[in-house]
This record gives structure tokens, sequence and C-alpha cells, in this order.
């Protein structure tokens, strides 16, 4: 160790081999400087660095005794000749921050100083000037190592970002030539050249010769400035409320605002001491954020574990991090620096929840503009809490965007048709009868009986069932068929018997390339048919895996449940029903994936594609009728519940069905348009010329007929290609772009039991009115987050999704534990496969093993 008779290395340690790197034995800060800086360290000398304040008393009275005593260094007066023939000081042997680029020693050190909350950079500087150094952070800094080949033409020992794009003139550090425009900017020093390159106007006319990354760097540089101005006022502002002396807290700040203007513009050392600012213990000042790469492994080590204990304690669900907000706030804290106060609970329900109830407000507004254009379809979302409450949740939804406008708890009223007529036509008001389209709700009797009476109270729009609750109808009633509850039974042990043993399900997704056999949707019966189809096509990956050594030689193999699952995978006639079974329930998810498509109204395509999905099933059986009737006979049933005037009527006007060549306009299509033309449209002479002008659109004439109508009947939504080539025709314009604006199904997402089960609970007026502004905007943030794409509800899903955690949508009984294994009361967790596993987890056949159950 380099000097070892001096005194102060007995308290602290050489970095990177670097005599001028020492890092505090008691607070771990790093030091840039030298043996004697770091003494200083340790006595709280004031006026160079900050004072160690986990030293104890007896180290630091022997540093300030030592560095009392210490005789003064005599300074270097060696000097080498510069180009121009003018002195400049040598690189100094203590001058860390100075150091060679291309040194590794240096870099990895620099790298390692930044891991910490505060580090000292070595300068022979006042106080205020280190000041400006602990604001300005070390990206300024260590900005300036890589042109050390270009020192002679900086002040010495320059630390500052700006002499990397200007040279001093004649060793005057105030007259600095820029080094692409070659402009000599006389005064002002190098803050006055930065804002030359930061194109700011006013004090200095802009470079026009600098690059663009450069302009960018020194704009960037010199906004610390400002978001420093700015955080300070916030934590002002906060403290204001809460200090019972917030004059003296503003009054240090404005010190503090005119102490970095004197140092941000260069002006003399000399300052009175009496100016430096003192700044209470309890308010911290925000530093700018560092760039992540300078952030060691060990401090985001720390912050992950940090919100995961949040997160723990507060019995948050985990689900809340594939939240588009989770990684916002972060984001935005990370952007205050150290020293953000958090809201406070009554912030949260305060301010803060008034804001964002404002903020959604006025997003409401915007929506509810284009009702009048486009129509709306008003959704009665139906659901029970955990205490057995009946709700409602109220959403509208155009072209422009679905809104959540209530909740109300129906519990004492749902069976009586009287009073929730009462609360329908509450809604109908708010929004407003002529800007309804549709009324969607699901197929309960109460609420069916309630749609037909408002249905012919207004005449001015039809209700009619969800189409996602008719799949699911359609689903349940298949499942009602001794075939198909056999076949989903015998699938569910395969899956059951997967999803339970850590060892299983790392052998599972090894041959099916790490995906999941298990797809999972809103609705338990299309999460049966969707997983029943996911396990036919890996029927070969299963029986792979069942057929390998690996699983022959595992304790599991030779259990009774492993044996009869591997019966299941291996049985024919399993698989045969699987397939048939499959030939059913396919095109009818398929028709829940085009009803459900959150990217465009699905009005126009619900209805052709229900007369798809049943020509498709009479194919899949050969066109013989009498082999598929059963299954035929449960979705007819269904489907005559579901229909309604407006679907046959979107049909017709869907520019890409019409004018197929397979398409004839029925009996019930022709119903449907001329229903919905006397419903829709109160205007007598209205309805005259719709039915007269729909013969242009049934020919193609005018300017139906264009090339770009032609081309943008497969590629245009229908509603969009009406707005724009039916411009001549307004009335029938008018009507086909609010049919076809419409949606079937209801928004589907992932409803919050707490939200659900806190609203309605409160019998305090105060509270229940902040309770329903935190419904209102809960979801519709949510509402926001998932525009325009809403694809859970079909098991395609675009968030990160656990199957067996209880927080995602609940897998059911295609996971439940299928309990003790009959030989050996083994646990089926417990069981571990035969081969031999040595300390670090390798089986002797050179396979990992892996336990984690949901990292792939």
């Amino acid at each position: 160790m380099p000097r070892p008779p001096d005194i102060g290395w007995q308290y602290g340690t050489m970095i990177g081999g670097h005599r001028h790197h020492v890092k505090c034995n008691y607070c771990h800060r790093i030091m840039i400087g030298g043996i004697t800086r770091f003494k200083k360290h340790l006595a709280s000398k004031r006026g160079e660095i900050k004072g160690c304040e986990a030293v104890p008393k007896e180290v630091r009275e022997i540093m300030a005794h030592h560095l009392a005593t210490r005789k003064p260094r005599r300074p270097n007066k060696r000097r080498r000749k510069t180009a121009e023939g003018t002195l400049a000081a040598p690189a100094s042997t203590n001058l860390g921050m100075e150091s060679d680029a291309s040194d590794p020693d240096m870099i990895d050190a620099g790298q390692e100083v930044l891991t910490f909350n505060e580090a000292e950079v070595h300068s022979q500087r006042t106080a205020e000037q280190q000041f400006e150094v602990g604001t300005r952070g070390f990206l300024d800094a260590f900005a300036s190592i890589q042109y050390k080949d270009e020192q002679d033409f900086m002040p010495p020992r320059a630390t500052d970002i700006g002499w990397v794009h200007g040279v001093m003139v004649n060793g005057d550090r105030q007259k600095i030539e820029c080094k692409y425009c070659h402009k000599v900017i006389l005064g002002g020093g190098i803050s006055r050249l930065k804002q030359h390159l930061a194109g700011e106007r006013g004090n200095i006319a802009p470079c026009d010769q600098v690059p663009e990354d450069v302009k960018t760097q020194m704009q960037q540089h010199l906004g610390f400035k400002g978001l420093e101005n700015c955080s300070i006022q916030q934590t002002i502002e906060e403290y204001n409320g809460d200090a019972p002396n917030a004059t003296s807290t503003s009054s240090m700040a404005a010190s503090y605002k005119r102490r970095e203007k004197d140092v941000n513009e260069g002006n003399s050392n000399k300052r009175k001491k009496a100016d430096m600012l003192y700044i209470p213990q309890g308010l911290a000042l925000p530093k700018p954020t560092m760039h992540l790469s300078f952030v060691s492994q060990e401090n985001t080590d720390q912050a992950d574990t940090a919100v995961a204990k949040f997160m723990y304690e507060a019995g948050i669900p985990l689900t809340a991090a594939n939240s588009l907000y989770f990684q916002r706030m972060a984001d935005a804290i990370a952007a205050v620096g150290p020293g953000y106060k958090m809201p406070s609970y009554h912030s949260l329900k305060g301010k803060l929840l008034s804001r964002c109830t404002t903020e959604l407000g006025e997003f409401s507004k915007e929506l509810r503009k284009s009702w009048e254009v486009t129509g709306c379809t008003v959704m009665v979302d139906r659901l029970k809490d955990t205490a057995g409450r009946s709700i409602i949740n109220f959403f509208v939804y155009c072209p422009k965007g679905t809104m959540f406008l209530r909740s109300v708890d129906v519990s004492h009223i749902e069976t009586n048709l009287d009073d929730l007529v009462d609360l329908f036509e509450s809604i109908i008001q708010d929004v407003g009868s002529r800007n309804i389209v549709h009324f969607l709700s699901d197929s309960a009797p109460w609420y069916k009986a309630a749609g037909k009476v408002l249905m012919d109270k207004y005449r001015t729009f039809f209700w009619s069932v969800c189409v996602n609750h008719c799949i699911e109808l359609m689903l349940k009633g298949l499942c009602e068929m001794d075939e198909v509850n056999g076949t989903l039974t015998k699938a569910k042990k395969i899956s059951q018997f997967l999803y339970n043993d850590a060892w299983l399900l790392d052998l599972l997704k090894r041959n099916t390339e790490g995906k999941d056999i298990i797809r999972p949707a809103m609705a338990q019966s299309v999460m049966d048919f969707l997983t029943l189809q996911n396990i036919f096509s890996f029927r070969g990956s299963l029986q792979q895996m069942f057929a390998s050594n690996t699983w022959e030689e595992s304790v599991l193999s030779k259990q009774k449940l492993g044996m009869d699952v591997k019966d299941i995978v291996f049985d024919l006639q399993f698989w045969h029903s699987c397939g048939k079974i499959i030939k059913v329930s396919e095109p009818l998810t398929r028709v829940l994936c085009i009803a459900d498509s959150g990217e465009k109204p699905s009005m126009g395509f619900v209805f052709d594609a229900f007369e798809k999905a049943k020509r498709d099933i009479l194919l899949a059986f050969d066109n013989q009728e009498s082999d598929c009737l059963r299954y035929l006979e449960v979705i007819n049933h269904v489907r005559d519940e579901f229909h309604s005037p407006l679907h046959a009527a979107a049909c017709y006007l869907n520019p890409s069905i019409f004018y197929n060549s397979k398409f004839s306009i029925t009996n019930v299509i022709q119903k449907g348009l001329l229903d919905c033309i006397e419903t829709l449209e109160p205007d007598l002479t209205a309805q005259d010329n719709i039915t007269k002008h729909k013969s242009f659109y049934e020919d193609a004439l005018g300017d139906f007929s264009r090339p770009m109508a032609l081309r943008g009947r497969e590629t245009l939504h229908p509603a969009t290609w009406w707005s724009m080539y039916a411009s001549d025709y307004p009335e029938l314009q008018r009507f086909a772009v609010r049919i076809l604006s419409q949606m079937c199904s209801m928004t589907a997402f992932k409803r919050s039991t707490y939200i659900n089960d806190t609203v309605h609970s409160s019998k305090n007026r105060i509270e229940a009115a902040m309770l329903n502004d935190l419904t209102f905007v809960h979801y519709n943030l949510h509402l926001q987050q998932r525009q325009p794409v809403a694809t859970e509800s079909k098991g395609f899903k675009n968030e990160e999704h656990d199957l067996i955690s209880p927080d995602n949508y609940n897998a059911g009984d295609w996971i439940d534990d299928p309990g003790m294994l009959e030989m050996e009361g083994i646990n089926l967790l417990d069981a571990t496969p035969i081969t031999a596993i040595d300390k670090v987890g390798n089986t002797s056949d050179g396979n990992l093993v892996n336990n984690d159950l949901i990292t792939n």
C-alpha cells in the first residue's frame, strides 16, 4: 500500500489500486483526491468536504490533531510550455478526475463511486463551488475525463462538460472559442458557451453549426437547474403545509436560488461566508437523477426489495405490477430524485383523488360529445361481490372510447321490475335517449323484461343480450352433455397432474417450448374449451414427454395417478372425442374473438360470424347434420334469445360482407333493416330518403363505385367507409354510421374485488361519495389503459400472467391439487425424480432440475 506510514490508511481502503480513490471504513463513502482529503473527511473539517457522520469521536480527534500539527506541503512549481508559449499546470498526481479515460481502473472506480448516495469530487474550490458539483451530479464531472488530450486548452482542473466543446483563447477562461462555429465568446465564461450551444436566446446568439446530439446534451445539462428549482419549490410547498415556520423555509429557498445563480454564472470565488446556504436537517434538497447505467446492481436490488416489501405488507395483488401506471409511478419518483415524500393517506383520498376525478371527468366530456354523431351502447355489467350483494356497473361505449358511468347496489330491487326499470331509465336520461342506439345486458329474466319495457317506451334504441354471454351459455350447454363432460374431466386430470409438481411442469415446458397448456379467460366455460383446444394441439408433445426415459425413471411414473394420466395421454378414444368437441367449440370461440374485438366496433360482423360458425360446424362433420344435430340444437336455442334487428341491419350495411359474391339478402336481414329504419330514425322524411337511397349502395353507384371505395370495402372499418363515401346521402350515412359504431359484447376486464366490495359498504354519506369517486377513477383509468384493444376475455391477454396465482384469472379446477398419491402416501408436491441429484441440482443425465414453477 502506498505511503504506509500515513495514519489515514488505518481508517480507509484504496480503491482500484489508485491512491487518490479512498473508501471510508465507517460511512463507506469514496473520496477522490488522496489521503489528505480523506483525513479532512474524518476530522469533519469544514469548507472542503463533508464530514463523516459515522466516525468514532476518538478517531475524529486524532485526525483533527494530526492535520493541525502537520507541516504544510510545498507547492509544485513545475510547468510545461504550451504550443502558444503560455504556461499551463501539469496534470496533478492527486487529480483522479483527470486520469486517462482509457485506464480501466479509473473507469471501474468512477462507476463504483456513483453507486453510493453521495461522493466527493477533488477540487481546490470554495464551499459554494462544492455545492455546485453536489447538485449538478457526477455526469458532468466525469464527462470531461475522455478529453484529457485537450487539457492544454482548458483551465487547470476543468471538469465542466462545456470545455469539451470550447477552447480557451490565450489562456483566458473568459474568452472561449466554439469548436463548431469558431465564434469567440467574450465574458460569461463556460456557462455562456453552453447557452450558445444549447440554442438559448437572450444572452447570446445560438450556434448554427452545433451537432444535434451536442445541442440536446447541452439543453439537458442546463435543464438540471430548472429541475432543481421545480423540485425545491415542490418540497417547500409540502413543508408550508406542515412546518410551523413556512416563511423561513421560503426565504431559505430564495437564498438557494440566488447562490445557485452566482455559482452557475462563474462569478468570483471571493464570496462572503455569511451567504452560505443553511439547510434544515428535515429538508432534503432534490438531486438530479443519475442515468441507469451508473446505478449499481446492489442499489437496484435494494429498490426492487423495497417495492416488493410494500406490496407484500399492504396486501396489494401482485398483478398490480402489470399496470401501465406502475412503471410510470417509478419514473416520476426517479425524476424528482432522493428525498421525495410519498403522498399521505389523506392526500390520496382527498386532493389527489379529486384531481384524478376532474381529469377523467374532462375525458368523459370529450366522449359525450361524440355520442350525438356515432351513437353509443349502454352496457349493464351485473356481478356479485364477496358479501353477496348484487352490483350493477354501468358503462357507455362509443368508437372514441368506453367510460364508466356509475355503480349501483341492486340487491333490494333486482327482482322488482318497476324499480329496475326506474334505475335503467335514470341511466337513459343521463346518457340521452337520442344518443343511445344499443342497450346491452345479460339474459337474466328481470333484465330482459326491463330492457323490453324500455325499448317499447322510447322506441329509439334496441335492447339485446351480450354476445359474450350467449357464447358462454352455448358452451355451458355443451358441457352438460355426457360425452363432453367426460372428455373435459380427463383433460383436467392431465392438467391438474402437471401443474401441481414443479419438476413435471418444467418437463412439460421443455416439450412445449415453454408454452402453457392452460388458456386463461374471464369465463370458466370459455376457458374449458380454449384449454381443451390447446391440449389437443400439444398432443404430440405430451405423448413424447410421457414416452421419454426421463419420465419412466421418475417416482411419479410408478404411482397410480401418474400411470392413469399416461393412459389418458395414449388413449386414442380420448383424442378422438377431443377432436369431435373442438369441431363445435372452435367456431364458437372464433365468434367470441370477433365480438370482443376492441380495436373496432363489432356490430357489423357478428351476424355473419354466427352464420359462418354454423356452416363450419356442418362442414367439420362432412355436412352430416344428423351427426351434429344435438350440438346445433344447443346453439340455436341460445341464438334465438340473442338475435336483434341491429345485428341483421349491420350485416347488410357492412360493405365487406354485402358485396361478397356469396352474400344474399334473407328475410331476416330485410326485416331487421326495416325495423332499424323505423326505430332509429323517427323523422318520416328521413325514413323515406334512407329507403330510396339504399339502392345506390346496393348497386354501387356514385361515390360507392369509386376505385378507393372498392378497395376500402375490405380494408376500412364499415363505419369509416360510410363516413367517407356516402356524403351524397346524409340520412343514409348517419343511419349506417350509428348502427355500425356499436358494440355487441361487454367490455371485458378483470373486476377489482376490493373496489366492488368497498364502494357500497359505507353508510356514511361523505365516505360513500369518496368511494364513488374512487370507483369512477379506478374503472376509467383501467379503460384508458386497455383501449383500444380488448383481448382478455378471449384468453389472449397482453400482460404477463401466472396461472397458479389466485390474483390472476382463476384457472379453477384445471390446476386444483389432485390430492395425495395412493401409493405410499407421498404428497404429489413432494415427489422428486428417481435420478440422482447432486448438491447443485443437476441430474445424473446432465439436465438441470428447474423448480421455478412459473418463470417460463
